[in-house]
């Protein structure tokens, strides 16, 4: 293992002093043990509060997205761990600005049980919450079977979208429904590479040989599709955008917002090379392209690998995606 750190058991809690300190303007930490990452100012009454969670290890997801147009409050656990109850409830509070919180993060059993929990805590507080969980992970399970799929870089998407709308002042309704209408039209799936290394743990997470990638593994291990040799970056590109499209098919005047993010370690240029042929299958679908995203917006530690997202909009998201929004990582405006 070689990483940049000390002791293995404060890399969560030194990162988080360390965003707060390198960006001041957006962040504070909240909660007894500092686990919360809220805006750096109060946001006014009235809005309608966003939060999230889940663990550490995918910046910016998740304590990243924490801004203007964006989250309020983010609760966050130890790498690839779920927050307690406790600091959700405390990510709901700080949230909260009169007009109810809505709870967005992805579909894992540890977040789900401990968002259900902190929702129970703060029912007795009169704090009104809403749930939209994202499940975008194609590769995961089956379409009859879509509840069960996991939640991976479409969120950032319902981030985005979800937070203009409460910026805007809609109310705790309407931005559920734009939420949920966000994750309903997120398709994603990835490609590893190699493994990556939980501090704690000291050693890989799984073992994959240097000739070989894994097409659909889950950003924390989570077994994919197939496993063999690695294959030609054109080659990669074409097998994701089959699978994102036969799932969700796009036709002729369909817009469509694509993401192409890396998982960590592999690098913007690689990310070029597989656009050229997200680009060209979209466009030979007859679908627009809207504001694409390429970069690193949902890792997982140093694990090199790929995921697209495509987020298929009408005119009201479109409007969201495209409003302004800004935090340390994302400025749109």
């Amino acid at each position: 293992m070689k990483k940049i750190l000390n002791d293995p058991s404060n890399y969560v809690d030194e990162t988080l002093a360390g965003l707060v300190a390198a960006h001041p303007e957006y962040y504070r930490l909240h909660g007894e043990d500092g686990r919360v990452v809220a805006r750096a100012k109060e946001t006014r009454e009235g809005k309608v509060g966003i939060v999230t969670g889940g663990g550490s290890g995918h910046l910016p997801v998740f304590t990243g997205y924490v801004g203007t147009g964006l989250l309020d409050a983010c609760a966050i656990g130890d790498v690839f761990a779920s927050p307690s109850a406790e600091q959700m409830a405390d990510a709901i509070r700080v949230a909260d600005r009169g007009a109810g919180v809505l709870r967005l993060y992805g579909n894992y059993g540890g977040d789900v049980m401990n968002f259900d929990m902190a929702g129970d805590l703060v029912e007795f507080e009169d704090i009104k919450c809403t749930t939209v969980l994202l499940a975008d992970d194609v590769a995961s399970a089956k379409p009859e079977e879509k509840e069960k799929r996991r939640g991976v870089a479409g969120m950032v998407y319902a981030f985005k979208i979800a937070g203009a709308a409460a910026e805007a002042g809609q109310d705790l309704e309407n931005v559920t429904r734009i939420a949920q209408k966000t994750a309903d039209n997120c398709r994603s799936i990835g490609a590893a590479l190699s493994s990556c290394t939980v501090p704690q743990a000291g050693k890989a997470t799984f073992h994959i040989e240097e000739d070989e990638m894994e097409m659909g593994m889950g950003i924390h291990g989570e077994p994919g599709v197939w496993r063999d040799k690695l294959r030609p970056a054109d080659d990669i590109a074409s097998e994701m955008m089959d699978r994102l499209l036969d799932d969700m098919p796009l036709s002729s005047g369909d817009r469509v917002s694509v993401m192409v993010n890396s998982l960590g370690a592999t690098p913007p240029e690689e990310l070029y090379i597989l656009y050229r042929v997200v680009k060209k299958r979209l466009e030979d679908a007859g679908a627009t392209i809207v504001m694409p995203l390429v970069g690193r917006y949902a890792t997982s530690m140093e694990m090199a690998g790929v995921s697209f997202t495509l987020c298929k909009l009408d005119g009201e998201l479109e409007g969201l995606l495209k409003a302004p929004c800004d935090c340390a990582f994302w400025r749109v405006g």
